[in-house]
C-alpha cells in the first residue's frame, strides 16, 4: 500500500521553526475538529474557551512537541481533552468513567454505518445525538470518526486500549444508526399523515 504523506506535515514542521503563517495553516485545519469534539465534552457553550485553553497550553508547550500533522493533532487533542476533564471537575460534574470493554477487533460493518452518521455530523443536532451516548461511546466516535485517528492512537489519547476504543465506537455507531433510522421512520410516517389529512381534505 503506497503511504501518502500528510499534507500538514510540512506546515507543522514550518510552525515548530517560528513560521507565523504555517502556525495560521494548522489552527485552520485542525481547530473545527477539536472545537466538535469538545462540544461533545463540555458543550456548545464552554467548547471555544476549553479549545483556547488547549491552543494556549500547547505554544507554550510548543518547544516540548516533536513530530508531523498527525502527531500534532493527536498531541493537541490530549491537552484539549484534560483541559475539557478539568473543566467538568470545576463544574463538580462526574468525571468521565473509564469502563473496562470486552477486546473485540475492527467490524467491517461498521465503516457502512460510520459513514451513514457521519454525513450529519457537522450539525448541532447531531452532535447533540452523539453527545447524549455514553461518554465512553460518544468520545471514541468523536476522535476516529470526526478528528480520523486510528484506533491505537485514539486509545493513546484516552488511556485505553485500542480494543477497547474499537468496541466503544461499535456500540455507539449502533445506537446512533438505530436513532436515526428511528427518525427516519417517524419523519416518513408524519409526511403519510400529513398526505392523508391533505387527501381528506380536498374530498370535502
Amino acid at each position: 500500500m503506497t503511504h501518502h504523506p500528510d499534507p500538514l506535515d510540512a506546515y507543522v514542521e514550518r510552525m515548530l521553526a517560528g513560521d507565523e503563517d504555517a502556525l495560521r495553516t494548522v489552527y485552520r485545519q485542525v481547530h473545527p475538529p477539536l472545537l466538535r469534539y469538545l462540544t461533545v465534552l463540555v458543550g456548545p457553550d464552554e467548547a471555544e474557551d476549553v479549545a483556547s485553553e488547549a491552543w494556549a497550553q500547547a505554544f507554550r508547550d510548543l518547544d516540548r512537541f516533536s513530530g508531523g500533522g498527525d502527531g500534532f493533532r493527536g498531541w493537541l487533542t490530549t491537552i484539549g481533552r484534560h483541559r475539557a476533564l478539568d473543566h467538568l471537575r470545576r463544574r463538580q460534574r462526574q468525571p468521565l468513567a473509564d469502563v473496562e470493554l470486552t477486546e473485540v477487533l475492527d467490524r467491517p460493518a461498521d465503516l457502512d454505518v460510520a459513514a451513514d452518521v457521519v454525513d450529519a455530523l457537522g450539525t448541532e443536532a447531531a452532535l447533540a445525538l452523539v453527545a447524549d451516548l455514553p461518554a465512553d461511546q460518544a468520545e471514541a466516535i468523536m476522535l476516529r470518526t470526526v478528528l480520523g485517528f486510528d484506533a491505537p492512537t485514539a486509545a493513546k489519547i484516552l488511556g485505553k486500549r485500542p480494543g477497547a476504543v474499537r468496541s466503544a465506537t461499535h456500540r455507539g455507531l449502533r445506537a446512533l444508526s438505530r436513532r436515526l433510522e428511528h427518525d427516519r421512520t417517524r419523519n416518513v410516517a408524519r409526511t403519510r399523515d400529513t398526505s392523508s389529512s391533505f387527501d381528506a381534505e380536498g374530498l370535502r
